[in-house]
């Protein structure tokens, strides 16, 4: 797992840092003002869709499906099903898109209904351009868990990138030719879809399995059971993404500016949460569909609590950090051409808000295997709905006092709910038993992350504002080198962490 884990996070850290990029160069052709907001609700329709539908209850029913199917009874009957499954969401991932097109002021008047004027036709426009990006990113998904059940993990992991590099070349390339530089990014949305889903056809050919997104659909039991685990899963393995629709539409009924300040926080915080989360959930449900099919509980418990393990090591000093360097890391990757100081604050301020509910949302994906590997996807839908109306009552309470910061503390709130629900409801069917490893060694994580805060907090007045792009970067690169060094050395002095165990593991692993 640990090995799966850091291919994985290798690839996603390597499309964050892309990310990155592609962000700061949006906030300098967009700014926060209304062609940025109307941008960033067309790309947030599709990626709420693809994260539902696509690598949320499709990923939690098919992959362990997959994964069993592939061990047990042998590749042409996983194969079988993975081409029925193809077929089938071709057909009607097809015809949710041409609803879409077709209905798309209505769609933006439920998810944005603040927008009006000039505002609201823009963003019905871009969304109508990037909307087909959710059939070739949803096809791409069904590939990306085609090969996470084969145990191969560097191609679904790797097609982010090209996400990044196909939008950033098309605001660099087409902005001259179209109306408005989101519509440079819209098209260049679309056409990653098709060049990720084309990447991952190619790759799962090499791995010796041929995937047809055109094949006829077979209703079959195994399809249907997969269905069947689905549709509680859009909402058990959507709650982050339901909440952070509800967070859109709030957002909308705010000042012009208040989603892009959302929306670039978020990306911070995703760098910690796509590496470590979605590298942790990605191997681990595989591993443990298998381990749990093949009747090896103790080595499925073992790995339940190594990934739990793993999730706080990882997480909590980067919560930490980010929420005592909100400031730095947000002025020196954004503020620049239109992103002004004032967009810096107001930005950093979601950000640390954000920060708080970091590693629930890591523990969440550490989690929710342990529900889906065992083929309940029920439970996991009655606590997200519960999360869901919460995150609701604390945005309808905290929005008149801290406005757009409100949002973003009410999503990490109703995360560490869900967390302690979502644990508490494993350790009582005895599916999750804390084992003495991770009871000893998480506090002393904890303490670890917390003399980190404090080095990073001194370090971050001395260093401070700075004014210029060089030397902030500098200093942010500083600030990370003290970070690393600082948590690493107090967890390995605490023994929280112990880093020649890791690496001989990981020689081990890689023999």
């Amino acid at each position: 797992m640990l090995r799966s884990v850091f291919t994985v996070g290798g690839w996603t850290m390597a499309s964050r840092i892309l990310g990155f990029a592609r962000d700061m160069l949006i906030a300098a052709r967009l700014g926060a003002g209304p062609v940025a907001d109307a941008f960033l609700i067309a790309l947030k329709l599709p990626n709420l869709f693809r994260r539902l539908f696509g690598e949320g209850a499709f990923n939690a029913a098919f992959v362990p499906a997959f994964a069993g199917s592939f061990a047990l009874d042998g590749p042409a009957k996983a194969r079988a099903l993975a081409n029925s499954l193809a077929g089938l969401m071709s057909i009607w991932l097809a015809c949710l898109v041409i609803l879409g097109i077709v209905f798309m002021p209505q769609v933006l008047f439920v998810l944005a209904p603040g927008f009006s004027g000039e505002r609201l036709a823009l963003a019905i426009e871009l969304t109508r351009i990037t909307f087909p990006y959710l059939l070739f990113i949803c096809l791409a998904a069904l590939v990306s868990g085609v090969l996470n059940g084969m145990n191969r993990f560097a191609a679904a992991a790797a097609a982010p990138v090209l996400f990044n590099v196909i939008a950033m070349a098309a605001l660099l390339g087409l902005t001259p030719y179209v109306a408005t530089p989101g519509h440079a990014l819209a098209w260049g949305v679309a056409a990653s879809g098709i060049a990720q889903l084309a990447l991952l056809l190619v790759a799962v050919r090499m791995a010796g399995m041929v995937i047809n997104p055109l094949s006829r659909p077979r209703m079959t039991p195994d399809v249907k059971a997969v269905l069947k685990r689905m549709v509680p899963g859009l909402f058990g393995a959507g709650v982050t993404q339901l909440n952070l629709a509800i967070d859109v539409v709030l957002a909308s009924l705010l000042p012009a500016g208040a989603v892009s300040y959302l929306y670039y926080a978020d990306r911070v915080a995703q760098l910690p949460l796509g590496v470590i989360g979605a590298a942790i959930g990605t191997a681990l449900l595989p591993l443990l569909a298998r381990q749990l099919r093949t009747g090896r509980r103790l080595a499925a418990h073992q790995s339940q609590n190594r990934a739990l393990e793993l999730s706080l090591a990882l997480a909590l000093p980067a919560a930490v950090a980010i929420a005592v360097t909100a400031w730095p890391i947000i002025a020196t990757l954004f503020e620049r051409g239109l992103f002004d100081s004032r967009a810096t604050d107001a930005t950093a301020a979601a950000l640390v808000a954000g920060a708080f509910g970091l590693p629930a949302f890591v523990l969440v994906k550490a989690l929710t295997p342990g529900f889906f590997a065992r083929g309940d996807t029920a439970t996991p839908v009655k606590v997200g709905i519960g999360i869901v109306a919460l995150n609701l009552a604390l945005n309808l309470a905290l929005i008149p006092v801290l406005a757009h910061v409100g949002i973003a503390l009410a999503t990490s709130i109703a995360a560490w709910v869900n967390v302690a629900v979502l644990g508490v409801l494993l350790i009582r069917r005895r599916q999750l038993v804390l084992d003495r490893r991770l009871r000893r060694r998480v506090p002393r994580l904890l303490a670890a992350a917390l003399v980190m805060g404090g080095v990073l907090l001194v370090l971050n007045l001395a260093l401070f504002p700075q004014t210029g792009t060089l030397a902030r970067f500098l200093a942010l690169a500083g600030l990370v080198a003290a970070g690393l060094v600082t948590y690493f050395g107090a967890a390995q002095i605490l023994r929280g962490l112990d880093l020649r165990e890791t690496v001989r593991l990981m020689r081990r692993r890689s023999g």
